[in-house]
Order: C-alpha cells, then structure tokens, then sequence
C-alpha cells in the first residue's frame, strides 16, 4: 500500500539538495517522474530507473516554457497525480541593501513561478481524480530565521497560497500541503553551514542538535504524494529537528 507505483509526478528545481531527493524517492516508490530545472544535464548516473523519468531543462520564471513543460506532461501523461513546487533560491542580506533587481528577481523564482505554474496545471491536475500538491516552502515563511525578508515573504506567501487552495480545490480532489524545512545539507545552504558561529547558533536552536538531510524532507513529500495521506490537506509541516517548538 506504501507506493506511488503509476503516479506522475513533476518536481521543479529537481537537480539537487531536496529536489534531488524528492525525485530519487518518488522513483524508488514506483512513480514515474519529470524533472525540470535551468540544467538537467546534470542528472546523469544520479537517477536509476531511466525508463520511469524525463528531464526537461528551462528557466522556470519563464512564463513560455512554463507553457512548454505543461504542454510536455499533458502529451507524455494527459494528466498530472502530484506536482512539486520545489525551486527556489535565496540572497541572503540585509533588507536595506537589496536592490529592487534582487528581491524581484526571488519574487519571481520563488513566488510568481509557482502561482502561475500550479494555476495552469489544474487541469491536468483535476483529471488525476486523486491529485496532490505538494510546496516546499521553509520556517522562514513563519519565523525570522536572518535569512532576509524576501525569501520570508515569499515563502510565507505560499503557505498562505497552500490554505487557500487546500479549500477550493477540495471538490476536485486535489490535496495541497506545504513543507517547510529548517536547515538542510544542500547546495544553496552550504555557505551559511560552513560558517562556524553561524553553524553553532543552527545546531543551538535545533532539539536535534544537527542539520537535516534531503533525504528526511524527500520522505514526508513522497508522503503527501501517496494516497494514504488521502485526508490531509491545507497544512504547513516543518522538517526542523524540532526548531519550531523550542523555548528556552
């Protein structure tokens, strides 16, 4: 019953860090799975099961191959049972110093992208019967992590999307969920790891006393994909070694 065997599956960002280790699992589960991202040449000998996934490479903010990429799914599958909004990047600065080309330039990759994305893809989303959307967003989006206001703002945005849509797309039977980890080993927080009072300050506010794995956020996405998880919808779950719920 713990399968995703038939389920198509898109993920965005999917080359590296948890994207990457969403569609490794989604695999290992039985799905078939297309993988988008700006290179995804890079992909190769990273993925087994060759005769189960696609690549397509593109720039995600770009609203014509977003047109491309839903053109892609409808002709490869003519419907859609999971979609994976995972792209996404981070300027990490003071909120007085980003110019107005960097907090829309995160606007747009992060946020706008993935509106406009999930809104065309209802359709193919609708014929599934038993759909599921799944965000990856972070505990910025709830708290200030000192990661810089945007990447907050953008990522609270969709959770707050997630809530909304939860509730009007019910009837269709498309479920829509967020996931929102804390630090994670990937490429995009490799900087901010290999800072040693940065790191310690991580690890102090962390119950777990250590940074996550791709892995352990691929786990609960391949989670919401399954039909198990049938009733649960609207939620915000963090992948946080317990950072979330520390006091003192």
């Amino acid at each position: 019953m713990w399968t995703l065997n038939n389920k198509k599956v898109l993920v965005t960002g999917g080359t590296k860090g948890i994207g990457l280790a969403i569609a490794h699992e989604m695999l290992e589960l039985g799905a078939e799975v297309l993988v988008v991202a700006r290179n995804t040449d890079v992909l190769e000998g990273k993925l087994k099961h060759p005769n189960r996934w696609f690549r397509l490479s593109g720039d995600i903010t770009d609203k014509e191959f977003r047109t491309q990429l839903l053109k892609k799914v409808e002709a490869n599958w003519n419907k859609l049972d999971v979609l994976v909004n995972n792209v996404g990047t981070n300027i990490r600065k003071p909120f007085v110093d980003y110019s107005e080309d960097e907090y829309r330039k995160l606007f747009e990759i992060n946020l706008f992208s993935v509106i406009d994305l999930t809104q065309r893809a209802f359709p193919l989303l609708k014929k599934s019967g038993r759909a599921s959307v799944i965000n990856i967003a972070s505990v910025a989006g709830s708290v200030d992590v000192q990661s810089g206001p945007p990447y907050g703002m953008t990522k609270a945005a969709i959770i707050q999307l997630t809530r909304h849509l939860a509730s009007e797309w019910a009837p269709h039977q498309i479920r829509v969920n967020t996931v929102s980890p804390w630090y994670i080993e990937t490429p995009l927080t490799e900087a901010v790891l290999k800072n040693p009072e940065r790191l310690e300050k991580i690890l102090a506010r962390t119950p777990m006393g250590r940074v996550g794995q791709p892995h352990e956020v691929a786990s609960l996405a391949a989670y919401l994909a399954m039909d198990q998880a049938s009733y649960i919808t609207g939620q915000n779950i963090a992948v946080d070694g317990g950072m979330m719920i520390k006091g003192l």
